[in-house]
């Protein structure tokens, strides 16, 4: 079963290694592109690779949603939750395109995302008790899906989001985070949350490859929404929600750092 498993990583890694250098020179002539800030002669790099992200995790998924369907494996996977966490993904995919072509205004870009959790709210994914640490078991009861789930989607969306501005950066940070709550699902046995992780390893490993310094391609909102998005899906889908708030620490700690400058927009 566990090695079953892996080819969701390795089919989103293929689609998403193999796309960019399709995708990549489609963007630059249909000028979605951006400057590289921290570059000598901010040199114009295509933008919105968070779409070439976002299609390996999906084929990632999908891969398991027809072997599930089709063969008598993964009974472990639950099918409405995961393609739950698809659609929230794929909702914040196209709040982030939405963004980077509009420009959406800074608290309505916060609040968004939250409208992206409705998939999850409506399969009523994770266990309404969780584990406090020095408290003990609380039980949120219809609270944790209607406040808790649409409030941690957007958190962490807008965490990444607001952390990129370097080449490798939110993808990076993105690796180390899903990296540690893979192995948190895998020793829990949550599967659906690991099929969901390992996937967008896979999507994001391939991704680095383009956006690693100097970069070929930058993810855009529509990348670091998605980021968020899957990180929030895995916690709340494996009810390991503690884990997620410990990996969203240094992305607060970014937040609170720009807020006393005041989200300098440039030569930060």
């Amino acid at each position: 079963m566990g090695t079953l498993i892996l080819v969701s990583f390795l089919c989103a890694a293929v689609v998403s290694l193999f796309s960019f250098p399709l995708v990549i020179p489609r963007l630059k002539r249909a000028g979605i592109v951006g400057k590289d800030m921290n570059k000598p002669g901010q040199p114009e790099v295509a933008e919105m690779g968070g779409l070439v992200t976002a299609a390996g995790f999906s084929a990632g998924i999908l891969l398991i949603v027809a072997l599930k369907t089709f063969t008598q494996q993964f009974n472990a996977i639950n099918l409405q939750y995961l393609l739950a966490a698809l659609s929230t993904v794929l909702t914040a995919v196209l709040t982030g395109i939405f963004d980077d072509f509009v420009s959406l205004k800074q608290w309505v870009k916060t609040i968004l995302p939250m409208f992206s959790a409705l998939p999850l709210i409506a399969a009523k994914a994770g266990d309404t008790t969780i584990v406090i640490p020095f408290v003990g078991q609380m039980n949120f009861g219809i609270i944790y899906s209607l406040v808790f789930v649409p409030i941690g989607v957007a958190i962490a969306a807008n965490g990444v989001n607001m952390l990129a501005g370097f080449n490798g950066l939110e993808v990076g940070m993105g690796l180390v985070g899903m990296t540690s709550l893979t192995i948190i699902a895998f020793h829990l046995g949550e599967t659906t949350a690991l099929v969901i992780l390992l996937s967008a390893l896979g999507a994001l490993l391939a991704t680095l490859r383009y956006n690693w310094y100097p970069a070929k391609v930058f993810i855009g909102d529509a990348g670091t929404f998605s980021i968020g998005a899957i990180m929030a899906s895995a916690v709340i889908i494996g009810n390991f929600e503690m884990a997620g708030v410990i990996i969203m620490i240094p992305y607060a700690i970014d937040f609170f750092i720009k807020a006393k400058n005041r989200f300098p927009s440039h030569g930060w």
